[in-house]
């Protein structure tokens, strides 16, 4: 899994501004932009130094190449200001052994108001950036990512450009993510989400889900993903569950104004996933879906079937509305599936509402 990976998070609104802040430059530490010498230890010294001060502070990545193995930015802070601004390019191990143990190359944890901005990370295969909880704790806290590049193989396996779970008001914005799994995937337990202009592809799109693994998780709820374009991407905007029992849910979710540049699957809601067949009886998902809104969507499909909801034959997904929804297929009219699925229509609508 190649993730940027932030759990258990909630945006800040009155971060301080950099100019006031201490800066810490990984460079200072002995981080060598050089492509090769490994940085990690001086990554977290800058970390740490930032995360014991009282003071407002900046980890400053400058310009250059720097590599990093797998690496944990540990919280509580002092502050609930950190700025870490990244002029220059993180770049992952190429052998994906080194951090396939660990499953995220840069992992945030525990920590409370911090932006991420700028900067490529080149992931070279591997799970890019997470932030994510740990048994009980409650993991991040005002986090907002801006103005990133995430890049990978398009045939890269399990190479999720950014991760969030059990994380509350967590941003994203501005960012190009290109990987081979789901450009922003978002896990049990997230709240209060908000991403917008995010150019996607290559990738899985932007997923909820997967949800309903366990029998006891926390659910999704008021998520908002607006002003994004997926090119050649497989999913666009997708919820995905496990076809087995679970006190899951996602709810308030609402996509608005979506371009769908030749994307295989663009709307999609699949509640019969069970890789290997196995763990799942009956096929009954327990995650329930339900307000989940699709306003301004356009743009050309992959596929004939541009809009699916597969929705649990034991928690039927309620409250879908389509607003203002226009994909083709080659140039053509597309189709709609339904299963289980209840909702309503408004404004232009094609293909034709199954729901």
């Amino acid at each position: 899994m190649l993730t940027i990976y932030f759990a258990a998070a909630a945006l800040s609104p009155s971060i301080t501004s950099a100019s006031k802040a201490v800066k810490y430059s990984v460079s200072s530490y002995g981080a060598k932009p050089d492509d090769k010498t490994d940085s990690t230890n001086a990554f977290l010294t800058a970390w740490n130094k930032a995360c014991s001060s009282p003071s407002p502070s900046t980890v400053y990545v400058p310009a250059g190449r720097f590599y990093l193995k797998n690496v944990a930015f540990q919280g509580p802070c002092k502050t609930k200001s950190i700025m870490f601004r990244i002029d220059g390019t993180l770049v992952a191990p190429s052998d994906y052994s080194v951090i396939a143990k660990v499953g995220n190359w840069i992992l945030f944890r525990h920590v409370n108001g911090v932006i991420v901005s700028g900067g490529t990370l080149d992931g070279q295969g591997a799970s890019l950036w997470s932030c994510k909880a740990a048994g009980k704790s409650n993991g991040c806290q005002n986090v907002k990512v801006k103005g990133v590049k995430v890049t990978a193989a398009g045939h890269s396996p399990n190479t999720d450009g950014i991760h969030v779970q059990s994380s509350a008001g967590v941003t994203i914005l501005n960012s190009r993510i290109g990987t081979g799994d789901d450009c922003i995937s978002i896990g049990p337990g997230t709240t209060n989400l908000w991403i917008e202009n995010i150019a996607c592809g290559p990738g899985h799109g932007i997923s909820i889900g997967s949800l309903g693994k366990q029998l006891h998780e926390a659910g999704v709820q008021n998520v908002t993903v607006k002003t994004v374009t997926f090119t050649g991407t497989q999913n666009g905007l997708r919820i995905k569950s496990w076809g087995r029992p679970s006190t899951g849910f996602a709810r308030g979710i609402l996509f608005q104004h979506a371009v769908m540049n030749n994307v295989q699957n663009p709307i999609v809601i699949d509640q019969n996933y069970c890789p290997g067949q196995k763990g799942c009886p009956g096929q009954a998902s327990g995650v329930k879906v339900s307000d989940v809104t699709y306003q301004d969507v356009h743009g050309s499909s992959r596929t004939e079937v541009a809009v699916k909801f597969a929705c649990s034959k034991s928690n039927p997904c309620t409250g879908i509305r389509l607003d203002g929804v226009k994909l083709t297929y080659e140039n053509q009219a597309a189709d709609s599936s339904c299963q289980n699925a209840d909702g309503t229509a408004s404004g232009v609508v094609q293909p034709s509402s199954c729901l």
